[in-house]
């Protein structure tokens, strides 16, 4: 998707090997590019990527972290399989999280980033329900949160949320082909951006709290 490429944000200017070979593999590991249960070969990923193995060695131990990767003595590496019983916990967390985000960044979002989340709104807005294109929607879905958080100006909260969110975003993608549609909860998105963009942060909280209740209503009547 052009529209999606121009619209991602910039986390920062160049970053580092291993920021960016820890950047790729913890979206391929998100979007099940590489799926759960996979081996991780640093090697073969070093080729892939284009980097050495330093790199790719620092971003898979920050992976284990972030509970995308398992390491077994002598058994290797290993993408993590998806455990359906964590769903409450990472809910429970995002409901406390995610609106305080939402309502941080409403009240101290710059006039450059009001600026692109009402240009990212207007674009989801556009947007035309495929169900072929449901894996590329849920990118939309990375973006927006990863942008919320960014404009919230709290880089600890910060990090906890995309841990966070990128664990359900998994568990979303597992469960992708059996649910209708995503389109609407892709679309729910335009109001939540146009509510952080218009500083309104009561109205942006209820709204990230009611994005991620019905993300989980929508997976237990899947699972």
């Amino acid at each position: 998707m052009n529209a999606l490429s121009a619209l991602l944000p910039a986390e920062e200017e160049a970053p580092s090997q291993a920021e960016a070979a820890y950047r790729q593999l913890r979206d391929k590991l998100i979007m099940l590019d590489i799926r759960p249960g996979e081996p991780i070969n640093d090697g073969q990923l070093a080729a892939e990527l284009g980097f050495s193995r330093t790199p790719v060695r620092e971003a898979i131990k920050r992976l284990e972290v972030d509970h995308l990767v398992v390491s077994y003595p002598r058994r290797g590496t290993f993408a993590t399989t998806v455990d359906f019983t964590e769903l409450a916990d990472v809910s429970e967390i995002r409901e406390l999280l995610e609106p305080l985000a939402a309502r941080r960044a409403a009240s101290r979002a710059s006039a450059a980033m009001r600026r692109e989340l009402l240009d990212v709104a207007e674009t989801i807005a556009e947007l035309a329900p495929n169900p072929a294109e449901s894996r590329e929607l849920m990118r939309y879905d990375l973006m927006v949160h990863r942008l919320i958080y960014r404009a919230a100006a709290n880089p600890h909260l910060e990090d906890t949320l995309i841990r966070y969110d990128n664990l359900a975003t998994r568990i979303w993608c597992v469960v992708l082909d059996k649910v209708p549609s995503v389109s609407g909860h892709i679309t729910e998105h335009v109001d939540l951006l146009k509510a952080v963009a218009d500083g309104d942060a009561d109205k942006a909280g209820e709204l990230a709290l009611h994005h991620v209740t019905s993300f989980e209503e929508t997976i237990r009547k899947v699972l």
